[in-house]
């Protein structure tokens, strides 16, 4: 739907069409013609949507726009009440005394030694469907499982409290599948856990977990990490480093199937891992829409439309993924793709803080499940599988398999 406003300017109604792991052609359409174009959500002010991705990576790298000018605004959003807070509603230099901090914890090599532990799991959780025999779900027996754990083992969460924290975390990707009392309930119950653990971390420093490390960290620095920061870096990273594997990985696997042929090729040759990993990144529309406005801090022109000063700007990575500027054959699938600079983790000061786990673990199921279930495949017809809604991403509630 849009609405015309007298002669001048069209607000389209937003987020547009998202049908199973379809990216909407208003897209196509709006890089096209009106790569900057005016729309509204369903809560919030009106705001500019960026669909290029010269215009993506320009607002979300250039400082002229700005998270911490949200505060206090009615932002443009999916849901009733704005719950973004902490890091995403900072700028440097606020921001990246925070994230240096994240940084100096939650280290590549830290990351890259957690790769044993799991292909360890992953192999577990094959071992256990086939104990149990076809069909099995692929989002309950593999996807929930896996990134839970991990998270758990990086952090130095119990794995055994995984049935409390998903439920809670639930609270952070919805839009409308939770009453908002409820997601209020659940942010109250997620950091308070959070606040028990680190708590009970104190008379143990010396565990080598990224709870620990970031203790330590705050103390060498002097106190810069309050407790609160600390409370909801940990929650944050606890919630969004599993929901967001556990959604992408039957992503994957559903796209795979679409395109079987790119499934064979990675069962032939599993050096195709890497690539595929970041096709499927730049290939997948895992947001339902556009998020987490940046705000103008100054007039900025985009070829003959210009972003006033305090007018909030919305990017699509979804489209700028899609750019037939910068990606040949944008809309199909080739894990074997020469140039990808795709953004599909972000860009800019708020570049996603665990791409490289989210990476890894990706890495790893598309390893196992190709070596492991070479003929794995749908046991329902597409048609016939129930995807989830009333959140920020796409995920499928259940993805029957066969091998």
């Amino acid at each position: 739907m849009t609405i015309v406003l007298g002669a001048l300017m069209t607000v389209h109604a937003y987020p547009f069409r998202a049908d199973r792991l379809d990216l909407d052609p208003k897209y196509a359409e709006l890089r096209a013609g009106e790569p900057l174009s005016r729309v509204q959500l369903p809560f919030g002010e009106e705001a500019w949507l960026a669909t290029r991705y010269q215009d993506v990576r320009l607002v979300l790298g250039d400082p002229r726009f700005s998270r911490a000018a949200s505060v206090g605004r009615d932002e443009p959003r999916h849901m009733p009440q704005s719950r973004v807070s902490g890091m995403l509603s900072m700028d440097p230099p606020e921001h990246t005394r925070l994230r240096r901090l994240i940084a100096k914890a939650f280290t590549a090599r830290r990351v890259e030694a957690l790769r044993p532990f799991t292909l360890g799991l992953a192999d577990s959780y094959v071992d256990a469907m086939i104990a149990k025999g076809a069909p099995g779900d692929l989002v309950q027996d593999f996807a929930e499982p896996l990134p839970a754990a991990v998270i758990c083992e990086l952090l130095g969460v119990p794995f055994e409290d995984r049935d409390r924290f998903q439920v809670w975390s639930e609270a952070i990707i919805s839009t409308t599948s939770l009453p908002p009392e409820t997601i209020v309930e659940y942010y109250q119950n997620l950091f308070g856990y959070i606040a028990t653990l680190v708590a009970k971390r104190r008379a143990e420093p010396e565990v080598d977990d990224l709870i620990g490390a970031l203790m330590r960290v705050r103390d060498d620095d002097d106190g810069r990490l309050s407790e609160q920061e600390m409370v909801q870096m940990i929650g944050g990273l606890l919630a969004a480093g599993q929901e967001t594997t556990t959604s992408q990985l039957p992503n994957f696997f559903y796209t795979l199937m679409t395109f079987r042929e790119e499934w064979e090729r990675l069962v032939a040759d599993p050096a195709l891992i890497p690539g595929a990993v970041e096709e499927l990144m730049r290939f997948i529309p895992l947001g339902v829409g556009a998020a987490i406005p940046r705000y103008a801090l100054e007039d900025v022109a985009f070829g003959d439309v210009v972003v006033r000063a305090g007018e909030p700007v919305l990017v699509s990575l979804a489209s700028a993924n899609r750019d037939p500027d910068v990606f040949e054959e944008p809309d199909a699938l080739n894990i074997q793709r020469r140039s990808n600079p795709h953004i599909g983790f972000g860009h800019g000061a708020h570049h996603c803080v665990g791409a490289q786990l989210a990476r890894m673990e990706l890495q790893v199921a598309l390893t196992v499940l190709t070596q492991r279930l070479p003929r794995l495949a749908p046991a329902v017809p597409p048609q016939e599988l129930t995807w989830k809604s009333g959140r920020l991403v796409r995920a499928l509630s259940a993805l029957p398999v066969t091998w």
